[in-house]
């Protein structure tokens, strides 16, 4: 199967608030999307975060059920 596509796209402001790992941006068509994980240690970390205490569920804020 073939397509042609012919396109023009003009973007006068775009605001992206949030990208996460799995996100995908995608303006016009795209032949393929191929996928792209970059993890970097920006702190300079060296080893895991240091364990919670006994219970680590009481140190995530939960809203009262209503």
């Amino acid at each position: 199967m073939s397509f042609t596509i012919h396109q023009q796209i003009t973007i006068n402001m775009i605001r992206i608030d949030s990208i996460s790992n799995s996100s995908v941006l995608q303006v016009g068509s795209a032949g393929s999307i191929r996928s792209l994980a970059q993890l970097y240690n920006t702190g300079g970390y060296t080893g895991p975060a240091p364990q919670l205490g006994d219970n680590p569920l009481s140190y995530v804020p939960l809203p009262n059920p209503s």
